[in-house]
């Protein structure tokens, strides 16, 4: 029998007295267990196999890494503060590889390592902005108040992604759904309507000669169309994440886009000032902090802006005024920081902005949304009948004839 809790992990035990044992070890007591019939061909799979699937899907991005999911839950990121805690994560890890993942830290701190230290050698699981918040809380004593701080952190920018990617989807499945749409009608239905008009011998109306051509072309060279925008995906992917100045344009160029853009600079401006609060509050200083922030913000153009004002700062002057001289920030995100640093409460006010632009974000999109919709259902209908028209001019000829 296979065992498979959510909070729990993976286990197998061969009958129920075994599963009930195997629950009161993990703490889980008082409640009934029964088989149940797995999906046809899954009966005999082994626990190995089962942890082979989940590993698959969590590279493809369908499960989220229950070491990963931890990051944005307040108690159990607690669990890393004691060694009690750290021997909890590892009876309940989720498969081996995250069984792994916290033996190791529990190793690394017996042997007398800093967690931040432990954390510090899997950069694939801890970014810089967590091992240095960890850091700042084991070095002041505040390492709960760290932990609670960073999962909050981390939910927040989890929702704020998911906002954005929601607003894009509905667009980006519109757009698919209508080149999909018109690909079927120019490769399948044209050509053979296309082919009774022409059997008929008559002069064909200059749309439906259009309409004729586009489709022979489509027929004869849709590979080369693939094989074209695949080549376009690529090239433009190396560009963006191999090259500074390619990055930096097309970022520029994003940002330039109506509606898009704001909502990208919008989600920019506050990861920035939200990440900046976090490490400030933790106890990051400040040149560190926007030396993280830089590399988290996710636009070329506010990352370059990010970097200036810390050089600035290194020379001596405050946060507000090389921000306001970037031009890469709305004016308004100037201006409050700089009451922010003179009223000595810059960190209440980098909250403020990033509450205040999570809300712009959500009505933006929503905006964005009930615009962009409309302007492509007439795009789409526009595409679709200048194919109907190009097919019923010929028939409405011949019935005139």
């Amino acid at each position: 029998m296979r065992l498979s809790v959510s909070n729990i992990g993976w286990g197998s035990a061969p009958d129920d007295p075994a599963v009930l044992e195997l629950l009161r070890d993990r703490g889980v007591e008082g409640i009934d267990v029964a088989p149940t019939r797995l999906w046809p061909g899954w009966e005999g799979a082994s626990l190995a196999s089962a942890e082979a699937w989940r590993a698959k899907l969590e590279d493809a991005g369908f499960v989220v890494p229950a070491a990963q999911s931890l990051l944005y839950q307040r108690p159990e990121l607690t669990l890393f503060g004691d060694e009690a805690g750290r021997r909890a994560l590892v009876e309940q890890s989720q498969s081996r590889k995250e069984e792994e993942l916290f033996r190791q830290i529990r190793e690394r701190v017996s042997q007398g390592a800093s967690l931040a230290e432990a954390f510090e050698e899997h950069p694939q699981w801890f970014s810089d902005l967590y091992v240095n918040m960890v850091h700042a809380g084991q070095a002041t004593g505040n390492l709960d108040v760290v932990f609670k701080r960073l999962a909050d952190y981390l939910q927040a920018q989890r929702a704020l992604r998911r906002k954005v990617v929601s607003a894009m989807t509905y667009p980006m499945m519109m757009i698919a759904i209508g080149i999909i749409v018109v690909a079927f009608l120019m490769i399948k239905v044209v050509p053979k309507i296309t082919e009774m008009l022409l059997e008929g011998g008559q002069i064909l109306p200059t749309p439906t000669r259009i309409l004729i051509g586009i489709s022979d072309f489509v027929a004869a060279f849709w590979w080369m169309i693939l094989l074209a925008v695949g080549a376009l995906s690529y090239a433009l992917q190396r560009v963006y994440y191999h090259s500074d100045g390619g990055r930096l344009f097309l970022d520029r160029a994003l940002l330039a886009i109506p509606l898009v853009g704001d909502v990208l600079r919008k989600q920019s401006v506050s990861r920035f000032t939200n990440t900046l609060s976090t490490l400030l509050q933790s106890g990051v200083p400040v040149v560190q902090s926007l030396e993280i922030t830089q590399r988290v913000v996710g636009n070329r153009v506010i990352a370059d802006a990010t970097g200036h004002i810390r050089t600035r700062i290194v020379e001596g002057t405050d946060i507000a005024t090389p921000l306001k001289a970037t031009g890469a920030f709305p004016s308004v995100v100037g201006y409050m920081v700089a009451v922010g640093e003179q009223s000595g409460e810059l960190e209440q006010m980098l909250d403020r902005i990033a509450a205040a632009y999570d809300e712009e974000i959500e009505v933006t999109t929503e905006r964005m949304t009930a615009v962009l919709e409309p302007i492509m259902i007439v795009i789409l209908a526009v595409v679709v009948g200048f194919i109907v028209v190009s097919i019923i001019l010929p028939i409405l000829q011949m019935g005139q004839m």
